[in-house]
């Protein structure tokens, strides 16, 4: 039977998703630029407090994940957390953005980064975890979940678009307030493009995935976004010192995007389907348990692309806030608090908007609300050789998406005033690594079977 949810219940879902990438994207683009350019944190210290970020988070998934199976809120299992997780998730990303101890220098401004970015990253858990459980409690229906997660990318890469082209714009502008600077439309129109293609192939991926499947997706357009990062690296290295302005650096950025989006864009359609043959194997429909283990390995990979610029910035001599062209990114601290401190708002508001239009369908019966152990978490990984399978095409294929966005500043900042290696660095962040990632992602999803 199918089950048709209607679309005032799929779209308050999808505002759900919708809040979190208008926060959580805004960190992973942006965030490390503003360490090292607007706070002034070294590169190598800026990957550092990445790293023990992703190794507390390490811990702390898997007991998120135990903890919301465990138990069922009045205001519903997993829906509550939008809310109780969620608030203090849009406050978290303000505060990540502000760092009243840049003047001073020294240990201080490098720990109230790490301190407000951990807790930011441990908030962000219990809410992605309890949405991504939240998806399966409302429909065993596959076509009805295909819709749902159609809905959902759909506005998940809006909030993407919002935040990649739109920070740029924003901070100038509330920095050109400040100062009467130029907005940095070069960088917006680039990270922009990173996000276009979500509107002109997300609403085709249902026909495109029955025509294709979910592999097939992924076979046909991983090439696409290889020659997109190929044609980017080249045109870098030869069209002089103003190759960002150049239409065809935009068409390569537009190329590349469009084959990474509707090559992952059907990711998390597959964890419904990995929850399901759980519950064949065991009788248990632990969502919230596999939603942390995929939350994981997730975030593995986000960390991975998040530790890995550092790491290659510091190595090569990247010197932050080298260029003082009047349309680059500028590196007023104000004017950045100003910039996510909108995001930060309605994003609150798109949570609560979720909140109010979902509930969980599908009711736990008393072995589903028992106390769950973490032992069972690793019990679910081991037996459950499809969930293994996509945790490592998670890891793979989210590092390859979270090095790109994360270079993607430095790439169109003034990368000309940088010196030869460091340029060098850059490019290497923005098309070697992620074709490497996305090749070797290729390969571990063809071993995908349920």
């Amino acid at each position: 039977m199918v089950d048709n949810l209607g679309w005032k219940v799929r779209i308050g879902f999808g505002a759900g998703d919708f809040a979190q990438n208008l926060v959580y994207p805004a960190a992973a683009m942006y965030l490390l630029f503003f360490y090292t350019d607007v706070v002034g944190i070294a590169p190598s210290a800026a990957a550092a407090i990445f790293l023990v970020a992703q190794i507390v988070d390490f811990v702390w998934n898997p007991f998120a994940g135990a903890f919301i199976d465990s138990r069922s809120p009045r205001l519903g299992k997993y829906r509550t957390w939008l809310i109780a997780a969620g608030l203090p998730l849009a406050a978290l990303a303000v505060m990540c953005f502000w760092n009243p101890f840049a003047a001073q220098g020294g240990i201080m401004k490098t720990a109230y980064a790490a301190v407000t970015y951990i807790a930011f990253s441990m908030s962000f858990t219990l809410v992605n975890v309890a949405y991504g459980a939240l998806g399966a409690s409302f429909s065993r229906d596959t076509d009805e979940i295909t819709v749902l997660t159609a809905v959902r990318i759909f506005l998940a890469n809006a909030a993407c678009l919002v935040v990649a082209a739109g920070v740029p714009l924003l901070v100038g502008a509330f920095s050109g307030a400040l100062g009467d600077r130029a907005l940095p439309l070069r960088t917006a129109l680039f990270m922009g493009l990173g996000m276009l293609p979500s509107f002109l192939f997300l609403p085709l991926l249902p026909w495109l995935r029955r025509k294709l499947g979910t592999r097939g997706l992924f076979y046909a357009f991983a090439p696409v976004a290889v020659v997109g990062m190929a044609a980017l690296y080249i045109l870098s290295r030869t069209g002089g010192e103003d190759f960002g302005s150049s239409a065809w650096v935009h068409a390569a950025q537009f190329v590349k995007a469009t084959g990474i989006i509707v090559a992952t864009g059907y990711m998390w359609a597959l964890v419904p389907e990995v929850i399901e043959h759980s519950e064949r194997l065991t009788g248990r429909r632990l969502s919230a348990v596999i939603s942390s283990i995929m939350g994981i390995f997730f975030r593995l990979g986000m960390a991975v692309g998040k530790i890995l610029p550092g790491i290659v910035l510091a190595w090569t001599g990247y010197r932050g806030a080298a260029t003082e062209e009047s349309a680059a990114l500028p590196s007023d601290p104000c004017a950045w608090l100003c910039a996510m401190g909108v995001f930060a708002f309605v994003a609150a508001a798109a949570l609560l908007f979720s909140f109010s239009q979902t509930k969980e369908r599908i009711v736990s019966d008393a072995a589903d609300v028992s106390p769950v152990g973490i032992g069972e978490i690793w019990r679910e990984f081991c037996r459950n050789r499809p969930l293994r399978v996509l945790a490592l095409f998670f890891v793979l294929a989210f590092a390859m998406m979270s090095v790109g966005n994360a270079a993607g500043a430095y790439f169109m900042n003034g990368l000309e005033s940088q010196a030869p290696l460091a340029q060098e660095g850059v490019r290497w962040l923005v098309c070697v690594i992620p074709s490497v990632l996305i090749s070797a992602a290729a390969f571990v999803i063809s071993r995908y079977r349920v």
